[in-house]
């Protein structure tokens, strides 16, 4: 919650640090969009989009329908997205995906769209030979920590995170190397 409390992103801020190279060589992005009417194709060199038609049983309560709206002439709306880049494993000699966030609206979880980011980032991580795709969850997100290990993943005890931020950071602004 701290963070939350200090940071505050911007569309300018997220677009000039995040879209400045071509997929999977940095920062990359994925955006769930959802729509009822058939998407636009998206041409991309580096990636080929996924397109996966749902059908669902009941009608989805939405609302926040308006504010997550892409582009509201053809009703396409934003579900969800994952953040992840690449990096190196010494341990294994090989790169890794690091799933930095994964996140699906509230209205649109346990429907498989959570599963669905998850699964295009693994797929493209073995299609590249990557070593692993790994991530860290909050201990009491309960549910990401079934649905993670429902994947497969499996948690690691034996590791610790260590971050220096705020004062601990800016302590090092003056020392000399």
């Amino acid at each position: 919650m701290l963070l939350i409390k200090k940071y505050y992103p911007t569309e300018a801020s997220l677009s000039s640090t995040l879209f400045n190279s071509p997929p999977f060589q940095s920062f990359t992005i994925f955006v769930l969009e959802l729509s009822h009417n058939p998407l636009s194709p998206i041409y991309s060199p580096s990636f080929t989009p996924y397109e996966h038609i749902v059908n669902f049983d009941l009608p989805i309560t939405n609302p926040e329908k308006n504010a997550f709206m892409s582009d509201p002439v053809n009703e396409i709306m934003v579900v969800g997205f994952m953040l992840f880049f690449p990096n190196y494993l010494t341990f294994s000699a090989k790169p890794r995906f690091y799933v930095e966030d994964l996140f699906v609206r509230e209205c649109y979880r346990r429907k498989g769209f959570g599963k669905m980011l998850l699964l295009v980032v693994v797929k493209q991580a073995v299609k590249m030979g990557y070593g692993r795709v790994e991530w860290v969850v909050l201990d009491w997100n309960v549910n990401a920590i079934k649905f993670y290990e429902q994947m497969g993943a499996k948690i690691l005890q034996e590791w610790r995170i260590y971050r220096l931020i705020g004062e601990a950071l800016q302590a090092y602004d003056h020392v000399n190397i």
